[in-house]
C-alpha cells in the first residue's frame, strides 16, 4: 500500500507543516522525496506562513551542483507526510528561486525515518515501515 505518486521518475508526496503553537499557521504542499536531503526543506519565502518559530541555527549546505549555500534551521513544527504518522521536528529554510513561479520544497530522509515511511524504488512510492530499528552497535 503506497501513498505517493510518481511524476517523471520522482516520488512526490503531499505534506502539511504547521506551527505547534498555532495550528492555523500552516503550509500544505506537494514535495519531492529526496534521500540526499536530511531535513524538511522549505523556501524562506514561506517562513512567515508558519508564524513565529525559534531559529535554532544557520548552517552551510552543499547543493547537488556542489554550490555552498546557507540555510536556517527553525522549529519545532508538526510535519504530516501523506497518511503516515505526524512527527515533531525542525525545518530547514533555504533561499530558493522558483521555477515558473513554483517553489520546490523537499522531504528529506530524517523526516521519512521518523514518520516510518520507506522509499519503494520499484514501485516509485512511499510505503509504511512496520518496525523501527532498535539495534545497539557493539563497541
Amino acid at each position: 500500500m503506497g501513498y505517493t505518486r510518481e511524476t517523471m521518475g520522482r516520488i512526490i508526496a503531499s505534506v502539511r507543516i504547521e506551527s505547534i503553537t498555532d495550528p492555523s499557521m500552516a503550509v500544505r504542499c506537494d514535495a519531492p522525496v529526496d534521500n540526499g536531503a536530511s531535513f524538511m526543506v522549505l523556501p524562506t519565502a514561506w517562513k512567515h506562513r508558519l508564524g513565529a518559530l525559534d531559529s535554532v541555527q544557520t548552517i552551510d549546505l552543499e547543493t547537488a551542483t556542489q554550490e555552498t549555500v546557507q540555510g536556517e534551521i527553525c522549529g519545532p513544527v508538526k510535519i504530516q507526510v501523506e497518511a503516515f504518522r505526524p512527527i515533531y521536528n525542525e525545518v530547514l529554510f533555504l533561499d530558493m528561486k522558483p521555477q515558473d513561479g513554483i517553489y520546490e520544497p523537499l522531504i528529506g530522509y530524517i523526516v521519512l525515518e521518523q514518520c516510518q515511511a520507506a522509499v519503494d524504488m520499484l514501485g516509485h512510492r512511499l510505503v509504511p515501515v512496520k518496525h523501527m530499528d532498535l539495534k545497539q552497535a557493539r563497541l
